[in-house]
């Protein structure tokens, strides 16, 4: 309800009556648009209680009104502000209205996104979608996390979950966390190497933000995850862009610049790196580990999707190994379960999760307390290991079915890899083949694509999208690339 007590001013000295002052200030907030044709007024009673006059007052303002056509009266529904407003002169209802308080532009300036993205937010009103490389929600264990959720409220200890809790989230699940990244990561770490954030976004920020100053040089692959290079551009920092081939990134190339001038930070992908799905060779794994260990040089290591591996086994994490401190390790349960599962993780020394806590904070005070402990009974119990066991089985035949169908329908219009694993395949298509009018075309189709403008730098175009295989069923996926091939 609207706060008509700050809203209309009785002057108890004016010589116009107290319910003329009434009627006038209502219809002049139904004219300014305050109060909106249909919307239900306050009772007489209780209207007089807000403006504290005496309740006649408010049923003489109110007959003012009826009288004039700008209320009604409808039974079980109470006082209504009409639907047909009475006709005012051109002239009186100009001078009365004003421009709405967010109608146009802040009286002020503000700081700006210092870099332009494409959006995919007309993603969702197409019937088909070509993501990056989303999990399948249907694949998910909703049923099981939220059998969790609802124990978990009906439990006596709800009260100590709705508390505000700690910044580095639930200690249950940073706990069941060491083990499950011990057992398929190889990390060596406690609970108080655990923060847990709103998705790897966040962790990717909050990191950045404590390490980075203006002007200061970030290593990051060629091409290379868009939203990351987002935020560093955001902190001032500038790019120095790696290249990439089947191996991963190129080492000797960091190698180079760390002995003219030792960079502030490097961003690397080592498993199925977005966007190309490459990942880093054994070799040069343990090259890059030296070089972090010789100068002492900050990683993040982005490791969005590495529980999906189908062609080979895993190599572990740089984290896993002996960095000296100076690997931060970031990776998500949204790839693991779903989009809208937003929980991921950073890993690092205790002094800086304490302080990347506080940082946390300033930004959200902390996440789904309830939610997070219900994953964290996922874990304990397995269900989230039978989870990625049937996933990857999924994932893996996903694969093979987009791989074979590429070759067989696209074959004289793209170019590709497959990836050892993730959920997306690097399909780069022939210079003939824009991207931009291929996704316009497809779109009138229903189906939606990007464009691969996210991928491309300066006048560099690699004309290429990530091909997500992992959310599209084996009709679905058959479907996008006979429309891709007509509109070919």
């Amino acid at each position: 309800m609207l706060p008509f007590q700050t809203l209309l001013t009785i002057n108890k000295q004016s010589g116009a009556p107290v319910y003329q002052q009434i009627s006038n200030g209502l219809i002049n907030l139904i004219r300014e648009g305050v109060i909106k044709p249909g919307a239900a007024l306050p009772g007489s009673r209780e209207m007089a209680l807000l403006l504290k006059v005496h309740r006649k007052t408010i049923v003489a303002a109110y007959q003012e009104l009826f009288m004039q056509d700008w209320i009604e009266t409808i039974p079980r529904k109470g006082v209504i502000v009409s639907q047909r407003l009475p006709e005012i002169k051109p002239r009186s209802f100009k001078a009365a209205a004003r421009i709405p308080a967010y109608a146009g532009n802040t009286g002020f300036t503000f700081n700006k996104t210092r870099v332009m993205l494409s959006s995919a937010a007309r993603a969702a009103d197409h019937r088909l979608i070509i993501n990056d490389g989303f999990p399948d929600h249907r694949l998910a264990p909703i049923d099981l996390l939220m059998r969790e959720y609802r124990s978990l409220y009906n439990s006596p200890g709800i009260k100590r979950y709705a508390a505000y809790g700690s910044a580095l989230g639930p200690l249950s699940l940073r706990t069941a966390m060491v083990q499950f990244l011990s057992e398929s990561r190889g990390l060596n770490i406690t609970p108080g190497n655990v923060l847990l954030t709103h998705g790897a976004q966040m962790a990717i920020y909050i990191a950045a933000g404590m390490i980075l100053q203006p002007g200061d040089t970030v290593l990051v692959g060629e091409p290379n995850y868009f939203l990351a290079d987002v935020i560093f551009q955001q902190f001032g920092a500038k790019l120095v862009r790696i290249p990439l081939d089947e191996n991963g990134i190129d080492v000797d190339a960091i190698a180079k610049i760390c002995k003219r001038q030792k960079p502030r930070l490097l961003y690397i992908i080592p498993h199925h790196h977005h966007p190309t799905t490459v990942t880093l060779s054994a070799d040069r794994r343990m090259k890059l580990l030296e070089l972090i260990r010789e100068y002492k040089l900050p990683v993040i290591e982005d490791d969005y999707d590495y529980d999906f591996h189908y062609s080979s086994s895993p190599i572990l994490p740089l984290a896993s190994a002996d960095h000296g401190g100076n690997v931060i390790y970031i990776g998500s349960f949204t790839k693991t379960m779903a989009t809208f599962v937003r929980v991921g993780y950073m890993i690092a020394p205790e002094n800086f999760i304490s302080e990347a806590a506080l940082q946390r904070r300033t930004i959200d005070i902390r996440g789904d307390n309830l939610l997070e402990e219900a994953l964290a009974l996922l874990l304990k119990n397995g269900d989230m290991q039978r989870h990625l066991k049937k996933s990857v089985k999924v994932y893996h035949e996903r694969r093979d079915l987009l791989c074979q169908l590429l070759e067989r329908e696209l074959k004289d219009a793209v170019t590709f890899r497959k990836p050892s694993g993730g959920m997306a395949v690097w399909t780069q298509f022939h210079e003939k083949y824009p991207l931009p009018a291929i996704a316009a075309k497809v779109s009138a189709q229903g189906l939606f694509m990007t464009d691969g403008s996210n991928y491309s730098y300066g006048t560099k175009n690699h004309n290429a999208l990530r091909f997500g295989f992992a959310s599209l069923n084996e009709k679905e996926m058959r479907e996008v690339v006979a429309i891709i091939k007509q509109a070919l």
